[in-house]
């Protein structure tokens, strides 16, 4: 078994086509698929179903696709460490995050990066924050922030970035916008929620807030970003549970503080693989984030 085989082997389970894996690697399909039956009869079992218009992993290549990436993972940190012992950083940074992170601004965050590191290419990728958990134990990504999923592991840290309550956000007519300084939790039994879909953190820590108080709720529309989550409150389609710091982002909105939750029911995190596993792009970056380095 060879290194570019395993290479190969991540290409077409990614791109889950011969050809279009073949068109990224910049290699013959003729040689691509010579490279998935050399692998295929090294580890004697077959890794893809293979079709006219797609191919599937089969249940040995979904085993070695975990594998696969991990090994390649550490093989780029081992280039990068060498690298970073010759006093430079490179290589490639592949971040994940949630969208608007409390804790720290992403963007700044890696200009101020490349300005330090320009020989380092940037990846960026939005996702919900249990799917970068599973990238980042996997080796897919470098590091993460995000809404704290779960407990740390042999292949997940997590470093604290903030903490802060969740607050109501509903039109400045809807009745809830009179009924006081504060929410109860009860009070909002009967509310249609506008919230993002299960696998993003703000939606996490509200469903864990009104579960853990045994009060039902309604989620009525579902969305992907916070400027449409904004946009449907600000229409009075609904009313949203989100961190405090997005009542920021929408003067015409009203905020209403929800008691009894806490002060910490929304943690965001770093989320990094254990220190020896760290590319040292990644932890550059995150020596800038506790300087507080954005310029």
């Amino acid at each position: 078994m060879e290194l570019r085989h395993l290479q190969h082997f991540v290409a077409v389970a990614e791109d889950r086509h011969f050809t279009r894996a073949a068109e990224r690697l910049m290699v013959s399909q003729s040689g691509l698929s010579a490279s998935i039956r050399s692998l295929e009869r090294d580890l004697k079992a077959p890794l893809f179903v293979r079709s006219t218009r797609r191919v599937t992993l089969t249940e040995a290549g979904r085993a070695l696709l975990v594998e696969a990436e991990r090994i390649l993972a550490q093989v780029r940190a081992a280039h990068e460490a060498v690298a970073a012992v010759q006093g430079v950083v490179r290589g490639t940074l592949r971040l994940g995050a949630e969208q608007c992170v409390a804790g720290v601004h992403v963007a700044g965050l890696l200009a101020a990066f490349r300005r330090r590191h320009p020989e380092v290419e940037i990846r960026l990728r939005q996702e919900g924050g249990l799917a970068l958990a599973e990238d980042v134990s996997a080796g897919r990504l470098d590091l993460a922030f995000a809404y704290r999923t779960r407990a740390d592991s042999e292949q997940l840290r997590s470093v604290p970035l903030a903490a802060e309550p969740m607050t109501l956000l509903c039109h400045p007519e809807h009745p809830l916008a009179a009924a006081g300084p504060a929410l109860a939790l009860r009070d909002l039994a009967q509310e249609d929620f506008v919230d993002f879909h299960p696998g993003w953190g703000p939606r996490r820590a509200t469903d864990a807030t009104f579960a853990g108080a045994d009060v039902p709720r309604t989620v009525t529309l579902e969305v992907n970003d916070v400027h449409s989550l904004l946009d449907l409150v600000e229409e009075d389609l609904g009313v949203a549970a989100v961190p405090r710091h997005f009542r920021h982002k929408r003067d015409s909105l009203h905020a209403v503080p929800l008691a009894g939750t806490g002060e910490a029911v929304y943690e965001t995190v770093a989320l990094l693989p254990p220190p020896q596993a760290t590319s040292p792009a990644a932890r550059a970056l995150m020596t800038l984030l506790e300087r507080g380095t954005t310029h």
